[in-house]
């Protein structure tokens, strides 16, 4: 078999193939023999018909259409291993020739992962918001205990912020009753904002049997979008009174024996949350600034189908009703065009996300180990809540586990690049990564190595490097 390639753009290529008739012999015979099997001749035993009086009897198209559709995926993947690129995507196949007995000829047309110019990683440079705690966020989150303990105490005054609600409610539209939408003694907090728009303002201010009608819009139910008529009745007011925040309250709430102790607790309370969304930041601002430093050229088939696989989600509860989703974005404050505009910018986003973290991957000759993808398939499963082995059917039956994999790749890749990166706090200190993505691969460590040999060479050229690299060195 003979294969040649054609550049047809950075992300796409044009396979030329050409599979003498006689590398189809061996295809021919399988299908020879199966035939044989089903066609009976006088004389001669099922399955032993000779394959010449085979070829006399048979349609010859029909059998090269049927070996020729066999044959052409596996050549297909024998070019592309040939040609040492790595398609994304399924291959527009041409079959140009196809003659019994003579050479079968196509082309095969598919996007491939582009060549991308990566940046020195070890010279990658970012800051991130620095780790603080104030005594407002210790108090919220004290406050927040204190509601978690406090008692109800009926009070007979007009309800206001923050006081509990036992209410009746009932709704109209266009004067019938809305039958979904009534209910008796609900109970409601003031300002939580978890019921129907409005409903805490037109609450405000009313005693125990006092009520009130407003209007707002139906989110749910028969009438959704619907403006309605709705009548709310107070049955009752509490408010919520608070343990008072001292050592009893600490051995009440928590496993402290004094209150300065459980205020210690919630500081480092504090303090691990704003380290997680550090670490966040860190992958975010290591990925944002790799990108701007690097020209990703992208497929569009496959920027396409990522947009078209979201517009598909997006209306697909709605059934595919493009005035209701029109409705739905109005609704939302955005437009059709703005949404469009929106799905494209983040499907290009993605996929040049997706190719940069493989070829970053490739260069730093990331592997995925049995244990990371059990750590990953663990953690997945605890997320769903069943057990891990339960998962892995369920992935295997969808054809996932690739994608998993390819997860679990990049996720190990982004560490390498925030590892090879210097990055700095807002108050200029540097950050520790090995903290929250663990000790550094060995691979980059060669590769920051290999950069401090450079520079080390450097240094020789001028007593004025000496202290200029020695410095970055130290930075780093």
């Amino acid at each position: 078999m003979k294969s040649t390639v054609e550049k047809l753009s950075p992300t796409r290529v044009r396979i030329n193939v050409e599979v003498p008739f006689t590398e189809l012999a061996p295809d021919f015979d399988r299908a020879f023999k199966e035939m044989a099997k089903q066609i009976r001749l006088p004389g001669f035993r099922p399955g032993k018909v000779p394959v010449r009086l085979l070829e006399q009897r048979i349609d010859k198209q029909a059998m090269l259409d049927q070996v020729v559709g066999e044959a052409v995926p596996g050549r297909y993947s024998e070019a592309v291993a040939s040609a040492e690129v790595q398609p994304l995507g399924q291959p527009e196949i041409d079959i140009t020739s196809k003659e019994y007995g003579e050479d079968l000829v196509f082309t095969a047309e598919v996007d491939v992962r582009p060549e991308i110019e990566l940046p020195d990683l070890s010279a990658l440079k970012f800051e991130v918001d620095a780790i603080s705690v104030d005594d407002d966020e210790v108090d919220t989150e004290l406050q927040n205990l204190r509601a978690r303990f406090g008692t109800l105490t009926g009070v007979d005054r007009a309800a206001q912020d923050g006081d509990f609600v036992s209410i009746d409610l009932s709704a109209t539209v266009d004067g019938k009753d809305v039958e979904e939408a009534k209910t008796e003694g609900l109970s409601h907090e003031i300002g939580s904002g978890n019921l129907i728009e409005g409903l805490d303002d037109a609450i405000t201010g009313l005693k125990a049997d006092e009520s009130k009608v407003f209007t707002t819009t139906l989110v749910a139910g028969e009438h959704a979008g619907e403006e309605a008529e709705v009548t709310v009745k107070v049955n009752s007011v509490k408010e919520r009174e608070l343990p008072e925040p001292d050592d009893e309250f600490a051995q009440l709430a928590s496993e402290f024996d004094t209150i300065d102790e459980l205020k210690a607790s919630l500081v480092e309370q504090v303090e691990r949350v704003k380290r997680i969304q550090q670490a966040e930041q860190i992958r975010d601002k290591a990925l944002e600034t790799l990108l701007e430093q690097v020209e990703v050229p992208l497929p569009e088939a496959i920027v396409q189908a990522q947009v078209d696989d979201t517009l598909h989600n997006a209306v697909h509860g709605l059934d595919h009703d493009e005035a209701a989703f029109a409705e739905a974005l109005e609704k939302e404050g955005t437009t059709r065009d703005e949404f469009d505009a929106d799905n494209r910018s983040n499907a290009e986003k993605a996929v040049k996300t997706q190719l940069l973290m493989d070829a970053v991957a490739d260069s730093l000759g990331i592997q995925v180990g049995q244990g990371d993808l059990t750590e990953r398939l663990v953690l997945m499963s605890r997320q769903y809540g069943i057990e891990p082995q339960q998962l892995l059917q369920v992935l295997q039956q969808n054809n996932q586990l690739p994608a998993m994999f390819a997860d679990v790749r990049r996720g190990l890749t982004i560490a390498a690049v925030v590892h090879g990166a210097t990055v700095t706090d807002s108050e200029g200190n540097e950050v520790d990564t090995t903290e929250y993505f663990g000790p550094k691969p060995d691979q980059l460590a060669g590769l920051v190595d290999a950069a401090a040999d450079d520079s080390a060479d450097d240094d020789d050229d001028s007593d004025d490097d000496v202290t200029e690299d020695a410095g970055e060195d130290e930075a780093k």
